[in-house]
Formats: C-alpha cells, structure tokens, sequence
C-alpha cells in the first residue's frame, strides 16, 4: 500500500496527489496537523517537511523524489520522459516551479489567509477526525504566528513574491508560444509541477477541497491580475487531473 502523509492545503502534496492519480495508484492519506505533523515527520525520515510517501518500507520525503520514486518503482505512465535531454529539460522546470512558483504562491496566499481561521482551519483539517478542527482553532493564534515566522511571512516578502511569481509566469507564457507543453510533446513532470504549484490560485475541483466562493482582499485582485496567465494550468487540470 501506498501511504502519503500530507497536508491536504499543500501545494507540494497535491503534486504527488496528481502524480499518483495519474498513474492510477491506489494510495491512502494520512492527514497530519500543522505542528503537530513534526513527531510523525520525524520518525519516518529524521525530517519534519510534508509530503512524505510511505511504500514497501521505504519513506521518501520531498515532492520532487517521490515522483522520480513512483516513475522508478511503477514506469507506466512516466512522468519523466526518457530521452536524456528531455529529462534534464523537464527536472530544470520542476525545480523553476518548486523554487520560483511554489514558494511564492504560498506566502502570497497565506498573507491574505492566514488572518481568516474560518477559512483556513477547514483547509487544514479536511477528511480528519471531527475534534481536531476545535483542537486547531484553540491552536491557531500561536500557529499563525509561527506559520508566519516560519515561513517569512509578511507584506514586504508578499510584495516580493508577487514580483517573483509575475516573472515566472512571464517565463512560462514566452516558452509555451505556440507549443502544449513545457518539455517535448507530451505532458511531463514539468507541467504537472507548474500546474498543481499554481492551483491555489485558480482553485481546481480536482483539488480535493472545499474552496470558498471568493477570496478576500487583497488575494481575489491578485488573482484577477494573473488569470490569462493561469489559464493553461487550468486547463490542464481539466485534461490530466
């Protein structure tokens, strides 16, 4: 059995959520609260970042691992493609996206959300037992500020990453001119990790969570500012996931 140990908000869970789909594995989750989730870490890898894939006793931590993992352990499907060009290519956009986009989306995020416990306590506590939402509400003043600190949250490193994410989707836009996809011609790793790194912002159904109707400000502008450029991932959501 498959086991991946997650945070169901995560961005970097949701690609190896996408990935396992798409190979068409059954796999279980196992949904970890922020803080509390560093125990658990810990003793699968030593570590304590989230998500974490569990197989024949071996735990692999790190998005971008477990789907070199998966593409090793069960080809069919391969996200990876084989020509070695091509797998360089497709490694180089998975790390702009893990670095450039990943990240960025994350602070711009969360220093909207993280003053809005209504919406995001649900985010973190999807699927789980029915007291850990009042567990994470008693939590949460001293988990914001840790998210905060933790994360180097704030305006001044929102203001950055927004500057961040406007050219790296500027970078994206320029390289699929007239092209479907990031690496080769066919959807790969690269496209999967752009895709699922920049889903909080346009809110896929496939996503597996509840999303409110509307954001608040000053996310929902943000977004608005982006959504000709995320149109491609959301398409891709519509045709891959």
């Amino acid at each position: 059995m498959l086991t991946l140990y997650q945070f169901p908000i995560s961005h970097y869970c949701e690609k190896v959520r996408w990935a396992l789909s798409y190979k068409k594995l059954d796999y279980q989750t196992k949904n970890l609260l922020p803080g509390l989730h560093s125990q658990k870490a810990r003793k699968l890898t030593g570590l304590t970042s989230l998500p974490i894939l569990v197989h024949d006793g071996n735990a692999v931590q790190n998005s971008s691992d477990i789907i070199t993992y998966l593409d090793e352990k069960f080809p069919e499907t391969c996200l990876t493609p084989l020509d070695d060009n091509l797998k360089q290519e497709a490694l180089n956009w998975e790390k702009f996206a893990d670095e450039q986009i990943g990240i960025p989306v994350r602070i711009i995020c969360y220093q909207t959300l993280l003053d809005y416990p209504d919406i995001l306590i649900p985010f973190f506590t999807a699927n789980s037992p029915w007291y850990q939402p009042y567990l994470l509400k008693a939590a949460y003043p001293v988990l914001s500020k840790t998210m905060r600190h933790s994360m180097a949250i704030s305006p001044e490193t929102a203001t950055a990453a927004n500057q961040k994410l406007s050219a790296a989707l500027d970078k994206i836009c320029v390289r699929l001119e007239n092209r479907p996809f990031l690496v080769g011609n066919q959807f790969t790793r690269a496209d999967l990790a752009t895709a699922s790194l920049l889903a909080p912002l346009f809110k896929p159904k496939q996503y597996g969570l509840s999303w409110p109707e509307h954001y608040p400000e000053p996310l929902v502008s943000t977004i608005a500012h982006y959504s000709e450029k995320l149109a491609w991932a959301n398409e891709l959501y519509a045709k891959y996931r």
